[in-house]
Formats: C-alpha cells, sequence, structure tokens
C-alpha cells in the first residue's frame, strides 16, 4: 500500500489521499493507475501537478470519435474527492456556494460554483447530496491547492460558532467511462439496472463484484457516461473489467488530449481556461447553476454583484463558436465578417 501523503501537500493537511504517490525524480504526484497506463502504452506528460495519459497508441482524434460511437475510459482519479458530513452541512455547503443544495433530492447532484466576493469563480464542481447522511463533492485538481484549504477552514468557522460539519478526503480512484455504449459495457457488472439511474444522480453500489463504489451518471464529454469512485488498490481491476467487457463494444482507454477535445466540442467549461476568479457565473453564461431560491436569497460570497449582473447584464460573456477547417488554437486571431447576436 502506498503511504497516504497529505491532502494538499503544502497546506498540511492530513487527511488521507491514499491513491497518492509523490515521486522525486519528477515532483508529480502519480494515481494508483499509473503502471496500468504505461503498461497499455500511454503517453504520460505533467498536467495539474500529476503525470497523467494524454493518449494511448491511437490518436487523440480516434479517442475521440471512438468516444462518440462507441465508449472509453478515463482516470480522473486526480480529481479532488470530499465527504462532506454533520447535520449543517446543507448550510456549510450553501456558504461557499451558488447552487440550491437543500433543494436537491436524495441521491441528486449538481454542477456548482465556488465563488469569491468579487463573485469571482473560485472553480466549478459536482456536488451530490445522498441518501447516507452525507455530500460527495468532486472539484478539480488544478484547484485542490485552494478549494481544500476553502473547505476546511469554513468548516472549521462554522464549529468555531456552534455548527456541526466535517470535512474529509475520499481516498478513491475515480474512473469515468463515457459514450454511448457505457450502458453495455456497465451494465453486466452492477448489482441495479442502470434505467433506475438518471443523468445527475448518484448511487453505492457493487461493480464487477468490487464492492463499497459509488457510480455517479455523468460526465464531461456530452455522451452518456458515469464516473465510478473506487478504491484505488482496485481500480486498476474495474478498467480491466470494464474493458473486457463486451465483445460488441469497442471499449477504450482514453486520455486527458480527446477530454479536452470533447468537452470543447461539446461547449463546456473548462476552469483556468474559459473561467477563472475574474469571470462571474453571468459573465460565464452558468447563471443556471444559481438556483432560484438563491436568486431570492443571496447568501453565497459575492452575491451582490453576482445578482445584480442578473439584473442589469454583465459587459462580457462566454460565447462558443463554430469553425472550419483545423481546429483553432487558443491564440489564433479571428476575423469578423458577419454575426448573429446572442441571446
Amino acid at each position: 500500500m502506498v503511504r497516504c501523503l497529505v491532502g494538499v501537500l503544502k497546506h498540511g493537511y492530513m487527511h488521507g489521499l491514499k491513491n497518492i504517490q509523490r515521486f522525486a525524480s519528477t515532483g508529480l504526484l502519480r494515481t494508483g493507475l499509473y503502471d496500468f497506463h504505461v503498461e497499455n502504452g500511454a503517453k504520460m506528460v505533467p498536467f495539474a501537478g500529476w503525470e497523467m495519459p494524454v493518449q494511448y497508441k491511437d490518436s487523440i482524434s480516434e479517442s475521440h470519435n471512438n468516444i462518440r460511437t462507441q465508449a472509453g475510459i478515463f482516470d480522473v482519479s486526480h480529481m479532488l474527492q470530499t465527504k462532506v458530513s454533520g447535520k449543517d452541512r446543507i448550510k456549510f455547503m450553501e456558504s461557499l456556494v451558488v447552487g440550491d443544495i437543500a433543494g436537491l433530492k436524495e441521491n441528486q447532484g449538481t454542477l456548482s460554483l465556488f465563488t469569491n466576493e468579487k463573485g469571482g469563480i473560485i472553480d466549478d464542481l459536482i456536488i451530490n447530496k445522498t441518501d447516507e447522511d452525507y455530500l460527495y463533492v468532486v472539484s478539480n485538481a488544478g484547484c485542490a491547492d485552494k478549494d481544500l484549504p476553502l473547505m476546511m477552514n469554513q468548516a472549521e468557522n462554522l464549529r468555531c460558532k456552534g455548527l456541526d460539519v466535517e470535512v474529509d478526503v475520499i481516498c478513491n480512484g475515480l474512473l469515468a467511462l463515457q459514450g454511448p455504449a457505457m450502458v453495455k459495457v456497465l451494465q453486466p457488472g452492477l448489482d441495479f439496472d442502470l434505467s433506475e439511474l438518471p443523468f445527475m444522480t448518484t448511487k453505492s453500489a457493487s461493480v464487477y463484484g468490487i464492492n463499497d463504489c459509488r457510480v455517479t451518471r455523468c460526465g464531461y464529454t456530452g455522451e452518456d457516461g458515469v464516473e465510478i469512485s473506487v478504491a484505488s488498490g482496485r481500480a486498476a481491476e474495474l478498467a480491466q473489467h470494464l474493458l473486457n467487457s463486451s465483445k460488441d463494444v469497442d471499449c477504450r482507454l482514453t486520455g486527458l488530449g480527446a477530454r479536452d477535445s470533447l468537452r470543447l466540442e461539446a461547449g463546456l467549461c473548462l476552469y483556468g481556461n474559459d473561467i477563472d476568479e475574474t469571470t462571474t457565473p453571468i459573465e460565464a453564461t452558468l447563471a443556471w447553476t444559481i438556483g432560484k431560491r438563491r436568486k431570492e436569497e443571496g447568501g453565497f460570497p459575492g452575491a451582490d454583484i453576482i445578482l445584480k449582473q442578473i439584473k442589469e447584464k454583465p459587459k462580457q460573456r462566454r460565447v462558443g463558436f463554430t469553425s472550419t477547417g483545423p481546429p483553432a488554437r487558443g491564440t489564433a486571431k479571428g476575423k469578423r465578417q458577419s454575426y448573429d447576436k446572442a441571446a
């Protein structure tokens, strides 16, 4: 078993992360699937302080198209998984994010945003209200060094005021199985019917004989998919089961290169690229993440600025473009000939 290191090392939060190894030769972290990636021909690159697979033996375009037509597996174990418990967990979470967490049904999840006092986005995250008396939260690896201190410090502040809340890092691996053939790959190994798990819902389950997994129907590709939180030591075993599941499906290991092209094609935000701490939810066209009750009551960081922008409209707004030919780079210069005014 790999030695359990500090949650976010430089902040000294001793809360687990048993799936992390840091290697002196690179200074980078490795997920529990590192050896599995290398054995399967992955090209490993630095990403948000981790060594992650950018692609395998096929090209990024081939991987991209395979997800659109078949199924693929991403290792997203580098993402920060946390468990928020205690009777005041909802009040705690709503003190940090714009979403209506109290309004979620059991085992329902939502995309939400950590915001700062200026209304800027600290990070985007998925919050699931489980039926096991805790919130299951997944946020970006690249923001872990600020997300975890933010949550820990706020939890401590609320405990000093007599509230009951705890934040713990979940030390699991995390696999994202995505693509239109996802059900064919996953259903044979489940102890429940996937038709009972609609989009943005979550369930604790056994997956291919591995107990205590959490299956959440979501993803970052624009396709049907799930993310499976699994004990780090059994993540490679689960990945192999998924690859071998169906002779009728070309299920492949897929790298972060295709993950980025897929999310871009689907119009999904990438933190640090499309949104950051200088971008408000309204400017990012993410006003839909703010629950109706939260719009009426406020109570989240930067609420005055954000709610004012809803009424008065922002001076800038994120928009999408379509192009022909080779994919445009982020530094490409555009020439405007004509446009349709955004609604």
